[in-house]
């Protein structure tokens, strides 16, 4: 598949509308359309909607199909979650993996371990314990921007698994981050949300700027976030 594929101009992404038969002709196009979907920006009022409980709108082979296409939408952006919304489908859907290479100083002073791939449906998550870190993040429907958010370092996520089985996790660090925007995306809200707006740059000004291995430096020379001491 070419690199401009997502971009195919006859490719079109389905409206927010919430019933199941939307949902379910929504799923259908976009598994038949031939291509990877591209990822919806923010201004689409599907990013904005709280989305619907997965209830069996799909069948085992259609939901399967569907986890399977947007795990591949994920590698090719490339990112470490993906949730249904970002693809037009208001469905509480979402999957995570977290396989990248990072640099060793980055990892520990993040808490980032890799994250095997999984899928989550109708997720929700509660802080474990008050400890909270503010780290960069970006998000595939905001491209070209990063910003500081300040969140639990650890939560437990209640969840059902494509199987149909109920699962409880426990995530902490960088895993706990990825849990938490992923299930907001699901709830209507961007990282941009609870972010320090003070510290929103493009990429190039963090990649030149901002990228060390935790905030404190990119705190100090844009003022925000004054007396944390999350480091």
């Amino acid at each position: 598949m070419s690199p401009d594929s997502r971009n195919d101009a006859s490719y079109t992404a389905p409206t927010a509308e919430t019933s199941d038969d939307i949902i379910r002709e929504a799923v259908e196009q976009i598994l038949n359309a031939g291509v990877l979907p591209p990822i919806v920006q923010v201004g689409h009022p599907v990013l904005r909607q709280q989305a619907v409980p997965f209830t069996g709108q799909l069948d085992d082979a259609e939901l399967g199909r569907l986890v399977d296409l947007m795990r591949r939408v994920m590698h090719k952006a490339p990112g470490v979650g993906l949730a249904a919304p970002q693809l037009g489908i208001p469905l509480q859907l979402a999957v995570l993996e977290d396989r990248f290479d990072v640099d060793p100083e980055v990892a520990a002073a993040r808490g980032r371990e890799p994250l095997p791939f999984f899928a989550m449906l109708n997720p929700r998550y509660e802080p474990l314990g008050t400890a909270k870190k503010a780290f960069y993040e970006g998000c595939l429907s905001l491209n070209g921007l990063q910003a500081a958010v300040l969140r639990p370092e650890s939560v437990r996520l209640d969840f059902t698994a494509v199987d149909g089985t109920a699962q409880q996790r426990d995530f902490t660090g960088w895993q706990a981050r990825i849990v938490q925007h992923e299930t907001d995306h699901l709830h209507g809200i961007l990282y941009l949300d609870r972010a320090e707006l003070r510290s929103l740059s493009n990429n190039a000004e963090y990649s030149a700027r901002w990228a060390q291995p935790d905030i404190s430096h990119a705190r100090q020379e844009l003022g925000f976030l004054p007396g944390e001491s999350d480091g």
